[in-house]
């Protein structure tokens, strides 16, 4: 009877301890499937924020190529906020006329600056293709916008008028202020024209090595010449005149002034002009990682 007691016993102890180990077994299981769970969730969530940050930059940088194309002018003004893929396809720059896009840069340029008076009043005498074949005479701006605006979509028409504007209206004071590229023979026959102007000779006229940035921004630049002239005191005056007059910058850096042959002056000096070289739109590469870095 005591042994029969005593089985019994260890059986429940058994079963008891049997249970304990299938329990302690199905909370390890359960916490491998709750850590294994968690794992899970925290990636996907980490890869829907990155998707969304990857997303997020293209919706940026769809913007700012947008803007950049609608301010500029290249393409009509999109229906929505941003071009779509048909708008773009559907874009031609050279068949746009730009009284259909107001208020852009381009619009700016071929419209306003274009017609400025101010500008047109100090403009150098025009070239022979800048003559209206049916006046004999220089374009006026009303001739040369209307020619533009005669030419509709036509692609080639508008390009030609264009050019024409480009080369015979106010705009071609801008090149000649401040081109866009360092040229040396430009600036002495500059140069020389002045001395024409002035009536005068000069003795010589060189470029120097002294170019380089200009230290007002990041894509303007010097170009120095030296020059001597012998002369009386009037001549050297006009001469400084019409430099300071001149529709292209001129800082005479250094000059010295001594006395030459039969009273004459002999007047040597150092001088700078300027050139910019052609701005462009920067594109920049964003690079986007996990976890927000």
């Amino acid at each position: 009877m005591v042994s029969l007691v005593k089985d019994i016993k260890i059986g429940k102890r058994a079963m008891i301890t049997q249970a304990q180990q299938y329990m302690i077994l199905a909370v390890f299981g359960a916490t491998l499937f709750l850590g294994a769970a968690i794992a899970v969730v925290m990636k996907s969530v980490t890869k829907i924020g990155f998707s969304a940050s990857v997303i997020m930059a293209e919706d940026q940088s769809i913007v700012s190529f947008s803007n950049a194309i609608r301010d500029i002018g290249i393409c009509p003004k999109p229906k929505g906020e941003v071009y779509t893929d048909d708008e773009l396809k559907k874009c031609s720059p050279d068949t746009i006329n730009v009284s259909s896009i107001p208020g852009t840069l381009r619009y700016e340029i071929l419209k306003t600056t274009a017609s400025n008076k101010a500008l047109e009043s100090v403009a150098n005498q025009s070239k022979s293709s800048c003559v209206n074949p049916k006046t004999g005479k220089n374009y006026t701006y009303s001739e040369l916008e209307k020619n533009y605006d005669d030419a509709g979509e036509d692609e080639e028409k508008l390009i030609a008028a264009g050019n024409l504007i480009r080369t015979c209206s106010a705009l071609r004071v801008i090149p000649d202020a401040l081109p866009t590229y360092k040229n040396e023979e430009a600036l002495l026959a500059s140069v020389d024209q002045i001395f024409r102007d002035s009536g005068t000779t000069p003795e010589s006229l060189r470029p120097t090595e002294e170019s380089g940035l200009a230290g007002f921004g990041n894509n303007l630049y010097t170009i120095s010449v030296r020059l001597s002239i012998e002369t009386g005191t009037k001549d050297i005056h006009v001469f400084l005149r019409n430099v300071e007059h001149s529709i292209r910058n001129f800082n005479i850096d250094r000059a010295t002034i001594s006395w030459g042959s039969n009273s004459s002056i002999e007047f040597s000096a150092f001088g700078t002009a300027y050139y910019m070289e052609p701005s462009s739109l920067l594109v920049s590469t964003k690079t986007i990682k996990p976890g927000g870095k």
